[in-house]
């Protein structure tokens, strides 16, 4: 495995062990102690979505059992693997906030917030037999001028990308309704007269009203062709989420989550998240000594 992965994972055990598993309720468990813990169980979700892009987990248990034995000793079979992380998908949301909170970057007056889709089928016998139908829905996405069926993930970030707040919704229910119940179910992360800036879809007076006064922020986005002139277009900045967005599809396989359960679609969309966060919070602490060193030398 590479030695910078290799790495990661190791101080990513170290965090989750010391900061995350003490904060999290304590539950008796019926049955035997389980021999892989769940901080090395995040560990080995994250490694799966950072060196395959492809969800199969059926091929992630056979590569890591050849592959990570050495680290990872008691790697369960997949559908004890398969169990575990949908089981574990309240604990991986924790850890995102853990995380996100131990950046420089939590401190930002900034956060990025968007939306987009997850798809879950392609074909109508798909739709039609899936165990999703009746939860994920038809919707448009028109950055891409295409329909899906499926899923809308909402996110709001830190400026560099670290997920702060996340949801899934169907694609029918409006984006500032939806993004408005998520965001005030996670108020405690949103701080006083932070500045929220989404996209010129997220406009309207309801929405803004409950931003200012609701949760005591600053909603900006690109103005519409059809209103006065308010803020600009934020094109450079937009570019931010996108490239989020971008690495959430790309790198880590988004669209290509494979799952077929609402359990599983939440689980593998958050382990995704945790790996993307992961690998920002793994930055950070590599960097930050080398900028404390700097600073140090220019003195």
């Amino acid at each position: 495995m590479n030695k910078n992965l290799n790495t990661l994972l190791t101080t990513l055990y170290v965090f989750i062990t010391d900061h995350v598993i003490p904060t999290v309720p304590t539950r008796q468990r019926p049955g035997r102690r389980r021999l892989l813990s769940d901080a090395e169980l995040l560990c080995l979700a994250v490694a799966q979505h950072l060196l395959h892009g492809d969800c199969s987990e059926t091929r992630w248990i056979r590569y890591a059992r050849t592959h990570l034995k050495d680290m990872f000793p008691h790697i369960p079979q997949q559908s004890g693997y398969n169990k575990r992380i949908r089981a574990a998908a309240p604990l991986i949301s924790h850890t995102l906030t853990v995380l996100a909170k131990d950046v420089p970057t939590w401190g930002d007056v900034l956060r990025l917030l968007d939306s987009t889709p997850v798809p879950c089928g392609q074909s109508r016998e798909t739709v039609k037999r899936s165990d999703l139908a009746g939860q994920a829905g038809y919707g448009y996405c028109a950055s891409h001028s295409r329909f899906f069926w499926g899923f809308r993930l909402y996110l709001a970030c830190t400026p560099e990308g670290m997920p702060v707040v996340w949801g899934l919704a169907n694609p029918k229910i409006g984006e500032r309704e939806a993004i408005a119940a998520m965001l005030d179910a996670s108020s405690d992360l949103v701080a006083d007269g932070q500045v929220i800036l989404a996209d010129k879809g997220f406009a309207g007076n309801e929405f803004e009203a409950f931003i200012t006064h609701g949760l005591k922020a600053h909603l900006v986005r690109p103005d519409r062709k059809d209103e006065k002139p308010r803020f600009g277009d934020f094109g450079g900045i937009r570019q931010w989420v996108e490239s989020v967005f971008d690495t959430l599809k790309g790198q880590l396989g988004l669209e290509r989550h494979g799952a077929r359960t609402l359990e599983g679609v939440m689980a593998r969309v958050a382990s995704k998240l945790l790996a993307m966060a992961a690998a920002i919070w793994h930055n950070w602490k590599i960097d930050a000594p080398r900028k404390r060193s700097l600073v140090a030398y220019d003195h």
